[in-house]
């Protein structure tokens, strides 16, 4: 069994969190924060805008499960990579479309998935591509934020029609039981 990781930006990260817990393959999932310049923010303060970072989800995955070129496809059909800086009603540079690659060959991997599904969307996809930097670990109570609070008011009309769409789109896909 090989490990790899992926760092991922698309939206609010209890989405993308909620999807990737139900991937086979996926051996752990966990949201933070990358991309910014300021040392251990609290999410008070990525909110703010001013940190610079994006919220994310750090997936580690069997490689000889499911590839990294799949987990980014996924990606792509689980937020919407045309958006700047946004998803649907979240607004803000913490909620931008990105990629952190952790090696070349990611990075590779990244640009040919990014050429590939421009041509699926109908308006320029503005996903970042940028190497992985520093990343902080989310508040814990942000961990595991679906599964613990399914019907909180974000999570019942945001999250759970996403989980749905990937169920439904990547049902050969989820994790067995």
């Amino acid at each position: 069994m090989a490990s790899e990781t992926a760092t991922l930006a698309g939206g609010c990260f209890w989405c993308l969190e909620a999807v990737y817990q139900e991937l086979n393959g996926v051996q752990h999932v966990e949201s933070g924060y990358t991309g910014g310049h300021v040392p251990n923010p609290t999410y008070e303060q990525v909110c703010e805008g001013t940190t610079g970072h994006a919220e994310v989800v750090r997936v580690t995955f069997d490689n000889s499960v499911i590839s990294y070129r799949d987990v980014l496809e996924i990606f792509f059909t689980i937020h919407d990579p045309t958006t700047l800086n946004r998803q649907g009603n979240d607004v803000g540079t913490q909620y931008r479309s990105a990629i952190y690659y952790h090696s070349p060959e990611q990075e590779e991997i990244a640009k040919q998935v990014v050429k590939c599904m421009a041509s699926v969307w109908d308006a320029p996809i503005v996903t970042e591509l940028a190497p992985a930097e520093a990343y902080y670990k989310a508040e814990e109570y942000h961990q595991n934020y679906f599964r613990q609070h399914p019907l909180q008011g974000y999570c019942a009309f945001v999250v759970a029609p996403k989980v749905a769409k990937f169920r439904k789109t990547f049902s050969e896909r989820l994790k067995a039981g």
